[in-house]
């Protein structure tokens, strides 16, 4: 079985913003309680992305920024900004301490960090990061959760009504299943028929399908055999909601194919469009700088082009690393 199709980066993301109080609520119910939901809350995702644009500071498996109001009269507004990391990175410390301070200095507001670790070492949960020169010392302490140790409640989690237990179910059960597709294929069965027991509304049932679906890939025969399941399922309960979906996937497919290839024009004419900026400054361009070039994504290339104006020499455009 190919694992390298075990990727949770958008799922994750989108459960975040579809269900973020019972994010928070399932993960760290004590922040959870002090926050006054009753009020709303804001996620500031655009902001993020230009707060930390120019730290390349390696993949982010995913993160987010929420702004919520806490509890106890007035209007206390702060930020919550959670980073899931789907394996170990030793960079992960000194990035959640970036990115807080980043933050703190856009808004000037308390910021609160928050980690999900989701990889399977199990020596691995790190919470702090700090340094210490000339007597003064800087230090940031955040809260981690590991999805490995709610492994000793699964059978718990996979009946708790908050429907990041469910993930958390689907989680850990991606992970055992590793190399057994067979395995899989059962615990899949077993996840999908769960999510028609706790009377969540059709939209629910097909977000959290959505995320199931990421996560426990199976091979095509197996896939097929789901499917078929599904729909006795789905008879029993008389509630057709994810068997439409199959309906759509031919859809879903191209559209999904119609956004990469958008997604590849925008690329390249903002790369077109910073080759000549680029020349017209300074002339015949290194190899080195075209090679940067083909290699970056969209939010380095427009982050170059912001700077181009003002540098006065091409390593004052990319910084000094030249691969």
């Amino acid at each position: 079985m190919n694992t390298e199709t075990d990727n949770y980066d958008s799922p994750w993301k989108d459960m975040l913003e579809h269900a973020f109080p019972e994010f928070m609520a399932y993960y760290f119910a004590p922040l959870h309680a002090q926050s006054d939901w009753s009020q709303g809350f804001e996620f500031k995702n655009t902001e993020l992305r230009q707060v930390v644009r120019d730290a390349e500071l390696g993949r982010r498996f995913a993160d987010c920024l929420v702004r919520v109001i806490l509890k106890g009269g007035g209007e206390r507004w702060i930020y919550i900004h959670i980073e899931v990391q789907g394996q170990r990175d030793g960079s992960l410390p000194k990035r959640v301490f970036t990115y807080n301070y980043r933050i703190f200095d856009r808004f000037d507001c308390p910021v609160a960090s928050l980690v999900i670790l989701a990889d399977d070492d199990p020596h691995w949960k790190p919470d702090h990061f700090a340094f210490e020169v000339f007597g003064c010392r800087l230090s940031l302490t955040f809260p981690v959760v590991k999805l490995s140790e709610l492994a000793r409640s699964q059978e718990k989690l996979e009946h708790d009504a908050n429907p990041f237990a469910i993930i958390t179910a689907a989680h850990l059960r991606t992970q055992q299943t590793r190399n057994d597709p067979q395995e899989r294929y059962q615990a899949k069965r077993m996840l999908v028929r769960l999510l028609y027991t706790h009377g969540w509304d059709r939209q629910r049932i097909l977000d959290l399908f959505a995320v199931l679906d990421w996560m426990m890939r199976l091979p095509d025969g197996l896939e097929n055999k789901l499917w078929q399941d599904i729909e006795q399922i789905e008879g029993e309960k008389r509630m057709r909601y994810v068997t439409s979906v199959e309906r759509l996937a031919t859809e879903r497919g191209m559209q999904q194919g119609m956004q990469q290839g958008m997604q590849q024009g925008i690329q390249q004419g903002e790369c077109s469009l910073l080759v000549r900026l680029l020349t017209r400054r300074f002339g015949t361009l290194p190899e080195w700088v075209n090679t940067r070039l083909k290699q970056a994504h969209t939010d380095l290339l427009e982050t170059w082009g912001e700077r181009v104006l003002d540098a006065k020499s091409l390593e004052e455009v990319f910084g000094d690393t030249r691969h």
